[in-house]
């Protein structure tokens, strides 16, 4: 409903590159098997919603094996009191306990990775993730005066490209609370592959109040505003109309029409998705031709770091040093004197 149809649009205007964040997915607790399912299943509802592969970069973020390589080189020279201050850190760590990994710790750095390889000039962000891009536009900065004092800079330093604003979707259990896939109940969001009927259970479960009637915008009636929110932005209609058309209807006339909605927004991207599972090969293509673009890209990037914090590169003429015994020092001349000159000259 929000970042990927803004997504699309942004192609028809800029170069973009798209990728599936599969190393930012294992900093969480993973199953293995399931992290491939989601990798494929993530890139193929990228086309499905819209993402065209002639226009766009797409590819596994895993496939290009840069991101890696630079974070690491991020890591030499990152301060610690940085990453201790991102937010998002610490609400997750909160919740993983004593298990939490150094790669939860580090993601930012990744993310960091994840632009400056590319040479971006605008990171589509929203207000939540500003922290994010300010952090790589430190680090960028904090390589270039380690490192590029007295050679050309490496990476541009990208600017953000703020979101429109779309309607903020809260958890269908809590309506203030984010919906969020990482959220324990399934029943708290709806996923874009949900067929009609898991829909229409998840709506008919959804929490509500005992008020009768809708309201929006009432602080005491979250759910009333986000299930309005919901609707309006599956059916592509302003908050006030939506208000004026469900006057006078109570939470039982609402959900199926919801529910409906829903179902119908889905369908021309789940009927998409299902044509690309059906073609294994065409999805396999489209992430070789992204990875292979995107790498060659990011590869020359990371050389030019590499080169400026003076590794060596495969290939390279090696410079060597001979050491050179030190040369004896020559015992100085005693120079003489005008005085001694003109005495010697009388005697």
């Amino acid at each position: 409903l929000g970042a990927i149809c803004q997504w699309v649009d942004l192609q028809e205007e800029y170069e973009t590159y798209f990728c599936v964040v599969d190393l930012h997915a294992t900093t969480m607790p993973h199953v293995p098997k399931e992290l491939t399912e989601a990798t494929y299943r993530t890139a193929a509802l990228y086309l499905a919603c819209g993402i065209d592969p002639t226009k766009s970069q797409v590819f596994v973020q895993s496939h290009v094996r840069a991101h890696a390589e630079l974070t690491w080189l991020f890591n030499c020279m990152t301060p610690i009191g940085w990453l201790e201050k991102m937010i998002q850190y610490k609400e997750k760590a909160v919740k993983q306990g004593e298990s939490v990994a150094v790669g939860l710790f580090d993601y930012p750095v990744l993310m960091a990775a994840d632009i400056l390889l590319y040479q971006a000039s605008l990171v589509p962000v929203g207000e939540d993730q500003r922290q994010h891009l300010e952090l790589t536009r430190d680090i960028s900065r904090r390589f270039h005066d380690l490192y590029c004092k007295k050679r050309r800079r490496v990476f541009r330093e990208p600017e953000a490209l703020i979101m429109k604003e779309s309607a903020r979707i809260m958890s269908l259990q809590d309506g203030t609370a984010k919906m969020s896939k990482s959220a324990e109940s399934d029943l708290s969001r709806i996923e874009l592959l949900d067929t009609p009927d898991v829909i229409a259970r998840k709506i008919k479960k959804c929490k509500t109040d005992a008020i009768r009637g809708l309201t929006y915008g009432d602080p005491d009636r979250p759910e009333a505003t986000n299930l309005i929110n919901i609707y309006g932005a599956v059916t592509g209609e302003p908050v006030d109309k939506v208000v004026a058309d469900l006057e006078g209807l109570g939470w039982g006339d609402f959900k199926p029409r919801l529910t409906e909605a829903i179902v119908e927004h889905l369908a021309p991207i789940q009927k998409r998705y299902a044509e690309l599972a059906a073609d294994p090969e065409y999805l396999r293509t489209v992430l070789a031709d992204g990875a292979g673009a995107a790498s060659a890209l990011a590869d020359a990037t990371l050389e030019q770091a590499k080169d400026a914090m003076g590794y060596t590169l495969p290939g390279a003429l090696p410079k060597l040093t001979v050491p050179q015994a030190p040369k004896k020092k020559q015992p100085k001349q005693q120079k003489k004197t005008k005085e001694t000159e003109t005495a010697g000259a009388t005697q």
